[in-house]
């Protein structure tokens, strides 16, 4: 789960407040890393906290819900505990904890310490008194130390790190529906015009990925949306439009050019 801001003009947007001098509205989005799909969506002003969108939430028992530093509350994640749910998120520095346990690692993954901690702070202990998981990794290829907080005591360490490496997908989810649906630029200036082209767009993303996946096509969402961009009005079954795709062999020029003087 992560949330994404598009920067908008004041004037032109006084209802999305952001800053003094800027407005700006934020995709709060759940993403499905079995699909790459978003499962869950809110549409809000830029001054709303990511954190308070775990109130919109409905867990789901049994799900992991991979998170950055910007969602805990303690208090939230706790009703994701409750409700029988997991999650994965990064500690803050000023985390105040005492250990109670040291369970074995393997160093040579990258991994520190797998520990079973209890929260001392004052606030957090009463949100939050279970004991917890704390696992610090070492990134390989980068060095930078991390670490990971969990309710979940089940799977191995390394795959707690696993699963917060692929919160990134949902960076990749934001980078291209910005590139390619077209949602900086706005047709209307209200809020329900704005809303309702970002749906569109976000509806569109999910019909081509189901379409993808159905038709077990190889070519990438972007040349799909291309096919369908230019054949909109053509009187011909999805599945045979887009099982026509040929990718063109892209020809190499040699390495050595022409002499112009011979």
């Amino acid at each position: 789960m992560d949330a994404s801001t598009i920067d908008l003009c004041l004037a032109v947007f006084p209802w999305a407040p952001f800053r003094s001098t800027k407005a700006a509205i934020k995709l709060h989005t759940l993403l499905d890393l079995r699909g790459n799909s978003p499962t869950f969506l809110h549409i809000s002003d830029g001054k709303l906290h990511d954190v308070n969108v775990l109130d919109l939430l409905i867990p789901e028992p049994g799900a992991f819900h991979v998170m950055d530093r910007g969602y805990i509350d303690f208090e939230r994640l706790h009703r994701l505990h409750e409700a029988g749910s997991f999650f994965v998120t990064r500690a803050k520095s000023n985390l105040k904890a005492q250990r109670r346990y040291s369970h074995p690692v393997d160093r040579s993954t990258g991994l520190i310490c797998d520990q079973t901690i209890v929260l001392t702070g004052f606030y957090s202990r009463q949100d939050f008194d279970t004991p917890l998981r704390r696992i610090k990794f070492r990134d390989p290829k980068t060095g930078k130390r991390l670490v990971f907080l969990t309710n979940n005591f089940a799977l191995p360490a390394i795959s707690i790190a696993d699963l917060y490496r692929c919160r990134w997908q949902v960076e990749l989810f934001f980078k291209w529906i910005k590139q390619h649906l077209r949602i900086k630029v706005f047709f209307g200036t209200s809020e329900n015009a704005v809303k309702t082209q970002i749906w569109i767009a976000v509806s569109v993303y999910v019909l081509v990925a189901i379409v993808k996946k159905r038709l077990k096509l190889s070519a990438s969402l972007y040349e799909m949306l291309q096919i369908l961009s230019l054949t909109m009005f053509e009187r011909i079954p999805l599945d045979q439009l887009l099982n026509k795709i040929v990718t063109d062999d892209i020809q190499v020029l040699p390495a050595n050019q022409l002499n112009l003087f011979e």
